[in-house]
């Protein structure tokens, strides 16, 4: 076991756009970020991921960088950043940033640059190709629907673009390419950032000739692109050149489609390339053959089975980064919980289970308060362009069922995270004083942080709580995993152990209750346990028994 501090740190994703407006513009900032900084202190946040404050046209809401060394005009200055992270360190909070590589914007200079001519110096930068037989020069597709070239008649050339048309691949086989990173990278470290979440990382690497993929609903050819050939090359050189020149920061890599196998390679504790990753195999399960808007159920047991793999495969050998939510993914508590008749206890039985888990936890704005999907009435109500584009290419060319997709669109769709943090009761949730940008979920009238704050009961205490708890455990954060009744579709049971300390976890996902039966082993084997933590009152005796919908109640044992 190798302590490093962003293993025992809690992270807090911040997504600026939606977390507080400082000016009345109806767009979340940086000094807005820097007013909230206690509210993070006091629910116990040790480190923030800041999603993209770069200068952007916002096509993907930041995602889609023009330039990487400024602030984009609605979210504040450069000065205004460095006093953000000022307060930030003043507080103990470490600031990491949202590092987007594997494409620029396509009015980055660079890529202005680039179309211009065949000739000019920066055609390379990108990935230029003729095209074939009349077409596109593949068959691969865009993640955001639609063929993955754009056509540019300045050349007569495609260039490839793994998501919007404004979002245009970088040529990582370009070792300028790398060195301009690079030294973006070092502009940022020398500001005061304590380390990068890389976008899209498992892509940067597209394998020689570009061949046509395997035809799929989604991502057709990312068989040739995600870990691709040269990928870890470039990460054990953009840790030699930037990472090892500051050795307290932590990196952590978006590797979509990667199994621990996979991980291991880009975060095992010997690779010399990133420090963990984030993986996507819980998130993607309702998936019908790999499209986001077509669902299907799941079983609990196949939600627990693909949690408890990376729980043991990774143990000993790399780390794991445990979210529940993001600015990708939908809301936690309407996902896998009741937002309705036990939304505050599944709330906190979710959030229970992330931080009882082997791995860096990440909470995901709003989370805390126990924020749920909001209300979308028609395709007009949605802003994403994930979700957006979706429809044009699988509905309205008529390939899929309108009502399907909607439904699907309504429980999954991105749009669900990014609706303003709701802060009180007040006009616009406290979030503007203007109009926002996105409409504010209409249940913030009641579910909003001055109101959790004031109710010792609340979500956020409960947080707040776990929070202070896996502080003071090492065993929550560094003891191995096993597992009990991986078939049982109800109930999640697991022990965590260290050096001879142990934590039971028995966690209801249903809204009935259930029969907890203790492992044997832990009956017979604890001399004293005492209660953790739980959703509900209860003592600290391991015993068979009944267990309430939603609860959550975890036994410290030796």
């Amino acid at each position: 076991m190798e302590r490093k501090w962003w293993k025992e740190a809690v992270f807090y994703q911040i997504y600026p756009m939606s977390f507080q407006d400082s000016n009345g513009d109806g767009i979340g900032d940086l000094k807005g970020i820097t007013k909230r900084l206690d509210y993070l202190k006091e629910l116990g946040i040790d480190a923030v991921w800041l999603s993209p404050f770069y200068k952007s046209p916002n096509d993907d809401n930041g995602y889609d960088i023009s330039d990487y060394r400024d602030v984009l005009t609605e979210y504040g200055t450069l000065e205004d950043f460095d006093e953000m992270q000022r307060e930030m360190h003043k507080r103990g909070i470490r600031l990491v940033l949202d590092l987007v590589v594997n494409h620029t914007s396509d009015e980055h200079p660079w890529f202005v640059e680039s179309r211009k001519s065949k000739d000019n110096p920066y055609r390379d930068y990108y990935i230029w190709r003729d095209g074939k037989d009349g077409g596109y020069p593949n068959n691969w597709d865009s993640r955001f629907s639609g063929p993955a070239w754009q056509y540019c008649p300045e050349t007569d050339q495609y260039y490839l673009h793994l998501y919007s048309p404004k979002q245009v691949d970088l040529n990582w086989d370009n070792p300028k390419v790398r060195e301009e990173i690079y030294d973006m990278m070092d502009f940022w470290m020398e500001r005061g950032a304590d380390g990068f979440r890389i976008d899209a990382a498992a892509g940067f690497s597209k394998e020689e000739g570009l061949p046509d993929g395997i035809p799929r609903k989604q991502a057709t050819g990312c068989e040739h692109y995600l870990n691709g050939p040269h990928i870890h090359e470039i990460y054990r050189e953009m840790n030699q050149k930037v990472f090892q020149k500051y050795p307290e920061i932590v990196t952590v890599g978006e590797t979509f489609g990667v199994t621990p196998e996979d991980a291991l390679k880009y975060a095992g504790n010997d690779r010399g390339e990133l420090d963990m990753i984030f993986q996507f195999q819980h998130v993607g399960l309702e998936y019908t053959d790999g499209n986001k808007f077509n669902l299907h159920p799941i079983r609990l047991s196949e939600f627990k089975a693909s949690l408890s793999r990376w729980q043991v495969a990774l143990d000993g050998k790399g780390w794991n980064s445990l979210y529940l939510a993001n600015h990708d993914q939908p809301r936690s508590v309407s996902r896998w919980g009741d937002d309705q008749k036990y939304w505050k206890e599944s709330a906190k039985m979710l959030y229970t289970m992330l931080l009882t888990m082997q791995g860096t936890p990440y909470i995901y704005q709003g989370e805390e308060l126990g924020m749920t999907n909001t209300v979308f009435e028609s395709i007009d109500d949605f802003l994403d362009i994930q979700t957006l584009n979706a429809w044009k290419v699988y509905v309205e060319e008529g390939d899929d069922d309108p009502e399907t997709f909607l439904k699907a669109a309504k429980f999954i769709g991105r749009d669900n995270a990014r609706t303003p943090i709701q802060w009180d009761d007040s006009k616009n949730a406290g979030f503007t004083t203007g109009t926002p940008w996105m409409r504010v979920n209409p249940n913030y009238t009641w579910l909003n942080a001055e109101a959790e704050l004031a109710d010792p009961d609340s979500i956020f205490h409960y947080i707040q709580k776990l929070i202070a708890l896996r502080h003071e455990s090492l065993v929550a954060v560094y003891g191995n995993f096993t597992e009990y009744e991986p078939e049982n579709e109800a109930l999640y049971l697991y022990n965590r152990k260290l050096d001879g300390q142990n934590l039971f976890v028995a966690l209801n996902f249903t809204g009935e209750e259930q029969k907890l039966t203790v492992p044997k082993e832990i009956l017979e084997a604890q001399k004293k346990s005492k209660l953790y933590v739980s959703n509900y009152d209860n003592d600290g005796v391991i015993c068979d028994r009944m267990i309430r919908p939603y609860e959550a109640i975890v036994y410290e044992w030796e």
